[in-house]
């Protein structure tokens, strides 16, 4: 056997093992080596998650970290899917509408854009060229469009992506209840797939999660309190409701939607273009043609 026939074997048993470590390299950020840490981000096409929870109550039955541990768990499973770097627990977010509840971390807003800011910073540093932000905590809905917003403000090596939350297919298991909203049947059921230890389903009737429904404004006029008005004691629906039936079929489905963000972020080739192409413009906004 020639000396070139030993080379290119010796070769195809090095990519080999390569492409066996790759394939083995944990999806948690923490977890890397940091030579691994290279790796997995020529695995994951400089793609890192950041899944965005929060720390409030959740009704009298589920976990105070209850949005954290649910957008985790599923953005695990979605990056085991479709490879991608997922970021440590992050719960800097805004939930000043449950200070009143034991537990609550309420940061300012000073502090969380700040916060947010030199995290998604110091991830790029690290060779996340594209962040996908998973959202998993209905009071950031208004907060992380206007973070993606405000990476406009100057140039950036990398782009911000937000999930907010993806469509349910067909199939969904029917729903009991009316009210569902804050740890009400579908949260609790999604909580009894990723922490089933920590769902305490014989508390989930010891405190009401109607609407209450108290403020009287026409529509398309908002206030900060509006959710205090309606849900006092920070419980929207009934999680005694709950089944693992809906549990595993939401959770299926938000796992395979972050997958398929994952998927389009790698494959997206003109966000970045297009980003570029802005921050060149917007230096010589006069050369712009009318």
């Amino acid at each position: 056997m020639s000396i070139f026939a030993r080379l290119a074997i010796v070769t195809a048993i090095l990519l080999l093992v390569n492409q066996a470590k790759a394939e083995s390299l944990p999806v948690k950020w923490e977890e890397l080596t940091a030579a691994d840490f290279v790796t997995a981000l020529q695995q994951s096409r400089g793609v890192c998650v950041l899944p965005f929870g929060i720390v409030e109550k959740h009704g009298p039955h589920l976990p105070l970290g209850t949005d954290l541990i649910n957008i985790r768990y599923s953005s695990l499973h979605g990056a085991e899917q479709e490879y991608a770097i997922v970021f440590p627990e992050y719960y800097f977010g805004q939930i000043f509408e449950a200070k009143h509840e034991p537990g609550t971390l309420a940061y300012s807003p000073r502090l969380q854009l700040e916060l947010l800011q030199e995290t998604t910073d110091e991830m790029a540093r690290n060779g996340c060229k594209k962040i996908l932000i998973a959202n998993g905590h209905g009071g950031n809905n208004s907060l992380l469009p206007f973070f993606a917003q405000s990476q406009l403000a100057s140039p950036k090596d990398y782009v911000v992506y937000i999930y907010l939350r993806g469509e349910y297919p067909p199939g969904r298991p029917a729903m009991k209840t009316q009210v569902d909203s804050h740890a009400g049947e579908s949260e609790t059921a999604h909580t009894m797939i990723s922490r089933p230890d920590l769902v305490h389903l014989d508390r989930a009737a010891s405190e009401s999660g109607a609407d209450r429904n108290r403020l009287d404004l026409p529509n398309g006029v908002y206030t900060g309190i509006w959710w205090y008005a309606k849900f006092p004691d920070h419980y929207a629906g009934e999680g005694a409701a709950a089944t693992r039936e809906l549990g595993e079929f939401d959770m299926k489905a938000a796992t395979a939607n972050i997958a398929n963000a994952i998927r389009a972020i790698k494959a997206d080739q003109v966000g970045p273009r297009l980003q570029d192409e802005f921050f060149g413009r917007s230096n010589h906004p006069l050369d712009t043609k009318q």
